[in-house]
């Protein structure tokens, strides 16, 4: 995955695999600008259908091996989607962007 400039960061996230290999993200982690570290909690989301390759909203070139999946999560008592980005062939970092 190509990372646009200011767009698309790396993040930690937390997640479950299932016994049939589907990813479940549950949280993720940030550094915001200040250097302090926020944990969200995923409320929902959905996997992102595979198209082949492709430049997203949020200016990620992704293809059929990148993971996508938009979530929704509260920040601050506002509802806001991002999107997770994972590619497990390539270098196994999933990184996040705002839709």
């Amino acid at each position: 995955m190509e990372k646009a400039e200011g767009k698309i960061k790396p993040t930690d996230v937390i997640c479950q695999i299932s016994k049939d290999g589907s990813i479940i993200p549950i949280k993720f982690q940030i550094t915001n600008e200040d250097g302090e570290t926020q944990t969200y909690k995923i409320k929902s989301y959905r996997p992102v259908p595979k198209k082949g390759a492709y430049t997203t909203k949020d200016g990620a070139f992704v293809c059929n091996q990148t993971e996508i999946f938009e979530c929704l999560i509260d920040s601050f008592g506002h509802s806001i989607k991002v999107r997770l980005y994972y590619e497990p062939k390539r270098d196994g970092i999933w990184y996040i962007g705002v839709c």
